[in-house]
């Protein structure tokens, strides 16, 4: 999977020329989501303008399906691109439309456009979900570009809802997202978003004030707007793990390597603090020895040290492995953690020498990766 934030300068090598024996290609289309953090970002403008140059360069382009909410910039920028007549179906007395899939898949341009990919289709359509016609329209070969809206992704409902105050109820599964072959996030600040909002942009002007008040609040739209930036950094990184064994950790998260030492205590409240200064994921490590047991007072001091990293909101982790280094290396790719806070070494000068340092196996099996050695004092607490 391909992400981007910018505009691509020249047209993916999907994308070819027309030919004759176009038709007789039995491959799934390539899948562009265009996504923001709110209705207004421009989603549906960029797709659009996208699909001119394309169009300009020689490619096939036809609208599948465009919602313009009545926005005379998108409806302008829509004008000079072909539009695939929507299916009419009635309802009791009125009349709705939808996009008509069959007729998409029949006219198989090499590039169609369709808005709105969470929407849910009118009662007694073929499908469910626009969603499910994209797929339909992808398995005819053909490619796509769609919109989305960051509170329409299934895994952020819950979240978007605390934030908001409003449960979204189209959804779209996050396996669309995963299988997308390219991800463009449409980003503007949230004073934008709201100047467009005033300025009639959005909504009609008997909607704006209770938008303010309620979804387009300020702490909602930069809590949003970080909710995107984060989910496709997030498709980065799974992606870059793929890739010839390699990390992309794009985001800090923090480690804590914890004992049945007395500092322990002290490793997490600063190993806290760093994970709050970088508002990242916190962890606790505790690695026990399979061949041997704890004593009381061990096991209730490696309790402690866990109920104090839930405190700090953190995941606290033991496992078993008599080699402390492979253990927490392990544990740091597993995770991703791009922080380690770990106590300075009990050992004597003449131990060190002998079998060397856990920090330097720890620089010699991980990459990439900070450590925070904390010396501390013969009391075990922290200079």
């Amino acid at each position: 999977m391909i992400h981007s934030s910018e505009l691509p300068d020249h047209p993916d090598a999907v994308y070819v020329q027309p030919n004759h024996d176009y038709d007789r290609i039995r491959r799934r289309g390539k899948h562009k989501i265009f996504i923001g953090m709110a209705p207004g970002v421009g989603k549906t403008f960029r797709m659009l303008e996208e699909g001119h140059r394309l169009k300009s360069e020689g490619i096939d382009v036809a609208i599948g399906l465009l919602e313009t909410h009545g926005r005379k910039e998108t409806v302008a920028k829509g004008e000079g691109l072909e539009i695939v007549p929507r299916k009419t179906m009635q309802r009791g007395v009125k009349i709705l439309t939808e996009m008509d899939t069959e007729a998409v898949i029949a006219r198989h341009p090499q590039l169609a456009l369709v808005d709105e990919l969470a929407h849910t289709n009118v009662p007694g359509s073929v499908l469910e979900k626009r969603y499910q016609d994209v797929e339909q329209i992808l398995n005819a070969g053909i490619d796509v570009f769609s919109t989305l809206n960051i509170q329409h992704i299934e895994s952020l409902n819950d979240l978007v809802a605390r934030i908001t105050g409003v449960t979204v109820r189209e959804r779209v599964p996050d396996r669309v997202l995963e299988e997308a072959d390219e991800i463009i996030v449409v980003d503007v600040t949230p004073e934008t978003l709201e100047e467009r909002l005033l300025e009639g942009k959005i909504y009609a002007p008997e909607k704006i004030q209770q938008s303010l008040e309620n979804f387009f609040q300020r702490r909602h739209l930069i809590a949003l707007r970080e909710l995107a930036l984060r989910e496709v950094a997030d498709s980065v990184e799974d992606d870059a793990a793929t890739l010839k064994g390699q990390s992309c950790n794009i985001h800090e998260r923090v480690l804590v390597c914890v004992s049945t030492y007395p500092n322990s205590l002290q490793l997490l409240r600063r190993g806290g603090r760093i994970s709050n200064y970088m508002n990242a994921p916190f962890y606790a490590l505790f690695i026990e020895n399979p061949d041997r047991f704890l004593t009381k007072s061990e096991s209730l001091h490696v309790e402690t040290c866990q109920k104090l990293c839930q405190e700090f909101n953190g995941q606290f982790l033991r496992v078993q492995n008599s080699n402390i280094a492979k253990a927490i290396s392990d544990v740091a790719q597993e995770y991703r953690i791009t922080q380690i806070v770990i106590g300075e070494s009990q050992k004597s000068r003449w131990q060190l020498l002998w079998r060397g340092s856990l920090t330097q196996q720890l620089v010699r099996s991980l990459k990439n990766v900070d450590l925070h050695i904390i010396a501390t004092d013969k009391s075990g607490a922290p200079n």
